[in-house]
């Protein structure tokens, strides 16, 4: 099987485009917005744990978690025809932090009967050498 790598072009801007709402979701503390992003069966695999749709939904329950973000290096595999994981990095800043913090995030985006939905995350940390 041949997978295809885009680093540029209109597909790549697409689904950046689709993570950009959940994260923007994630500044306003949207959980309606965030929601939307979603699907039903989502899986979340963090540093903290598993988390569903409902746990990342929950986490804007008080406000914002995030103050700003900036997403860099973005990557897509096209892995069949309804489903592409998006790889990207991102910069933030947390809603109740000063300083930046960075992670490396992988996410499934796939086409259902509703259109691009969001299945699956995995952040991995970047720490200070």
């Amino acid at each position: 099987m041949t997978t295809t790598i885009l680093t540029d072009g209109p597909q790549l801007a697409a689904f950046l485009a689709l993570e950009t709402k959940v994260w923007d979701a994630l500044v306003a503390g949207d959980p309606e917005a965030d929601g939307q992003m979603l699907s039903a069966d989502f899986l979340g695999v963090y540093p903290s744990g598993f988390s569903g749709k409902d746990g990342h939904c929950e986490q804007l329950r008080d406000g914002p978690v995030m103050a700003e973000y900036r997403l860099s290096e973005a990557q897509i595999r096209l892995i069949a025809q309804d489903a592409v994981l998006l790889c990207y990095r991102a910069d933030y800043k947390p809603a109740d932090g000063l300083d930046w913090k960075a992670m490396l995030i992988s996410s499934l985006w796939e086409q259902r009967e509703n259109g691009w939905i969001n299945s699956f995350s995995q952040d991995t940390p970047l720490t200070s050498p």
